[in-house]
């Protein structure tokens, strides 16, 4: 989760305290050295697209590199839209409706809290796509599954502790080891929540027609990577749940903070590690590629019928500014530079998500934290804040949420 992120009233504390925690790293160089953690051998170069981790054709998507295998399981979901649904043609569906979760480390309180609200309200719609990077992808499953795990959702962003996220580790981790803090209670929660039921249910959905797919970064690649949640679910494979697992952890990953998730691939039998983390070194959030929808265009071209769609982006954080003193110090010069490149990318995305849905007629929707939430964050994943964000969203989605139809701005 990128807990970085928290320009949503972070306090400058918290924000210090995690650089901080890097330069007592830096200090700590006269100390024995511990051995470094060791990886496999990566993926050869121009070999990543090949790598596969469980032999699942469909089962994730390098976007940067090639759009039609994304492109194609589209259409293969439409079509078993239809199916499902009993229809003649694509075009006899009723509107689609698509759902991306941004990230925002414990902001994504307030999308699990608009979410539930939703559902309270009573227009919640069932989404046919839902997409999520880093603390997206922990509600993700939830919002793809509907209202039945709205229970669960709220205890994961009202109920968890810090120590069920991560363990500090000692200063010497900024030299010594892959991060500051150990995510594997992170790991251990997930794994409570997304049970064998849970994906069950996410297998039935994409036999519906419905596709979850979540974001992580390659960091040998350099490359974003899409992965299909659905395909894994309901491949049967005995490593499914725990890759699943695992991508859920990888992307939530901030690198430096919490240590990357390593995948097991195979090119031409050979066996290989990829370092994944954080989906948001490359984006905050996502929808769809903006190449994706060429044959839409087409037909809009040709003044030709198409799909009705509707789009909805929760932003986990706030598109104002926030103003600070900035300490004429390295690290808090770093801090609050990093937390501005942040803040930037975030506002960027949901501004390229507004144009890619108005080129291609989708109705577009926004909801992000709003400058009247001001309850300040005193450290990470406070239970507190969390509780007081989740009801934030949860009580202003239960009055009918006001979905903003453009990026604040424009």
């Amino acid at each position: 989760m990128d807990s970085v992120d928290r320009r949503a009233a972070a306090s400058p504390l918290a924000r210090r305290s995690f650089f901080s925690g890097v330069a007592a790293g830096i200090l700590g160089t006269g100390l024995t050295a511990c051995a470094l953690p060791e990886r496999g051998t990566a993926v050869p170069v121009g070999r990543t697209r090949e790598a596969t981790v469980l032999g699942v054709a469909n089962e994730r998507f390098f976007p940067t590199l090639d759009g039609r295998p994304l492109e194609e399981e589209f259409v293969r979901a439409v079509d078993r839209r239809v199916a499902v649904l009993g229809l003649k043609s694509r075009l006899d569906l009723p509107r689609l409706e698509l759902l991306s979760v941004s990230g925002g480390g414990e902001n994504g309180a307030f999308g699990a809290g608009l979410l539930c609200g939703w559902t309270e309200q009573g227009t919640r719609p069932e989404f046919e796509l839902v997409t999520g990077i880093s603390t997206g992808a922990l509600t993700a499953p939830f919002a793809f599954l509907g209202p039945a795990y709205d229970a669960k959702l709220k205890a994961v962003y009202t109920e968890l502790e810090p120590r069920q996220v991560m363990n500090p580790r000692f200063i010497t981790a900024a030299l010594w080891n892959d991060a500051l803090a150990d995510n594997s209670p992170l790991y251990q929660s997930i794994t409570r929540y997304l049970d064998d039921r849970m994906l069950a249910d996410i297998a039935k959905g994409y036999d519906a027609g419905r596709l979850l797919l979540v974001a992580s970064t390659d960091l040998d690649a350099q490359l974003p990577v899409i992965w299909n949640i659905g395909a894994i679910a309901k491949s049967g494979h005995p490593k499914a749940a725990d890759t699943i697992r695992r991508v859920l952890l990888a992307s939530a990953a901030i690198p430096g903070a919490f240590p990357p998730s390593m995948f097991e691939v195979t090119v031409d039998g050979t066996t290989y590690h990829e370092m994944h983390v954080d989906g948001g070194a490359f984006a905050q959030t996502f929808l769809y590629p903006p190449s994706l929808l060429v044959d839409r265009q087409e037909r809009m071209r040709k003044k030709q019928k198409v799909l009705q769609l509707e789009a909805y982006v929760i932003r986990n954080g706030r598109l104002d500014s926030e103003w600070a003193t900035v300490e004429r110090r390295t690290l808090g010069i770093a801090g609050r530079a990093i937390s501005t490149m942040i803040a930037a990318g975030g506002y960027n995305d949901v501004v390229k998500i507004y144009y890619a849905t108005q080129r291609d007629q989708i109705d577009y929707n926004l909801a992000y934290i709003g400058s009247d939430f001001t309850v300040s964050l005193p450290e990470p994943f406070d239970p507190t804040y969390m509780r007081a964000l989740y009801d934030y969203g949860y009580q202003r989605a239960r009055r009918d949420y006001d979905w903003s139809k453009k990026p604040p701005l424009l």
